[in-house]
């Protein structure tokens, strides 16, 4: 199979690497946005900005072109093409590929401004495209070294989400499929947002432990209270917009939330963590040098449940927290003072 990713981060660099080893023989294409990056990669066989680690395979080609990039990905169809840009890039990139092309995106989140997810997105900029979803709980870093992982691959259309188990399922990549487009990709939006939340609980202890002062400080209690609670806000959202619940039990519900709210490796788990520091988010982001979409995704996600009636404490905690108007103790203050009320 032909295959093009377009988008050379992290994320799309591991991608591009295990599909490149695969015994299949695919050809594999990556595209980056910079011209001078993607010689240096070509020559040099690494990432060195995103994914420093890593090498390239000799199979993998690099380029810059994006034209010659969606050619090769599309392949009259038969090939497949996936988007691994940022939120925010993915409607410029559906808007110049050809009317029938197979396209998965790896971004997670609701569009800024829109508050679309990306399978509304690309009805709206490109209707004739037959799209999906590749999501799951997932460090590039991980991917890229061959360590055990398991994906889900999501689209109304069984054919591409099946075209997508042949372009990356191995003996290390382990890649579902599911007809629940639309529940991947809310579970993928609103994990982000509550690993900042988790992030920031953690936060408060560990500073806490430093201080010798345990007492009030939020523990691991804490922490599984707001993943388990975060769980039943993405699973309301989800089902408000047509997602199925048992989605939200799997791979890109419960599975990436727990990865992203607890693993060191994550983005979102480290603006938490800083903001539990007192740090401003202009300097945490400039620090990070990558994109946490949790920060741009929180409230888009909050607006989109208050159309829905949905309500969402712990993304609202968070939204307020990012934008300065309650502390990181503040807003642990206020979702422990919530009134009771039934679990179910």
């Amino acid at each position: 199979m032909k295959i093009s990713i377009l988008g050379a981060g992290a994320w799309g660099t591991a991608l591009a690497v295990q599909a490149a080893q695969s015994a299949a023989g695919h050809r594999v294409l990556l595209w980056a946005r910079d011209a001078q990056a993607a010689a240096t990669m070509a020559a040099t066989r690494r990432n060195t900005h995103y994914l420093p680690e890593a090498e390239l395979p000799a199979a993998l080609a690099l380029t810059s072109d994006l034209a010659a990039a969606v050619a090769h990905g599309d392949d009259a169809g038969q090939g497949l093409i996936i988007v691994a840009t940022p939120m925010a890039a993915l409607r410029a990139l559906l808007a110049q590929l050809p009317d029938g092309a197979r396209v998965l995106w790896l971004c997670k989140g609701f569009e800024a401004g829109s508050g679309l997810l990306g399978h509304e997105i690309a009805r709206e900029v490109q209707p004739r495209l037959r799209v999906g979803i590749l999501s799951g709980p997932s460090f590039a870093q991980e991917v890229a070294a061959g360590q055990p992982t398991a994906l889900v691959a999501a689209s109304e259309d069984e054919a591409l989400a099946q075209a997508a188990v042949q372009a990356f399922h191995g003996e290390r990549l382990r890649v579902y499929t599911s007809a629940d487009p639309v529940g991947v990709e809310v579970g993928g939006a609103v994990k982000n947002v509550l690993a900042i939340a988790v992030g920031t609980a953690d936060g408060l202890r560990l500073r806490a432990e430093a201080a010798g002062d345990v007492a009030n400080a939020p523990g691991l209690n804490a922490r599984a209270a707001l993943i388990t609670r975060g769980l039943a806000e993405m699973l309301r959202l989800g089902l408000s917009l047509g997602a199925r619940a048992e989605t939200f039990m799997g791979l890109s519900g419960i599975g990436d939330l727990v990865l992203t709210a607890t693993g060191d490796l994550s983005r979102n788990r480290r603006v938490g963590l800083l903001l539990a520091e007192g740090k401003p988010l202009a300097q945490i982001l400039a620090e990070l040098g990558h994109v946490a979409e949790g920060v741009y995704s929180a409230p888009t996600v909050l607006a989109r449940a208050r159309e829905r009636g949905v309500d969402m404490p712990i993304t609202e905690a968070v939204v307020a927290v990012l934008d300065g108007r309650l502390s990181a103790v503040a807003a642990i203050d206020r979702l422990m003072g919530r009134q009771a009320r039934a679990e179910h």
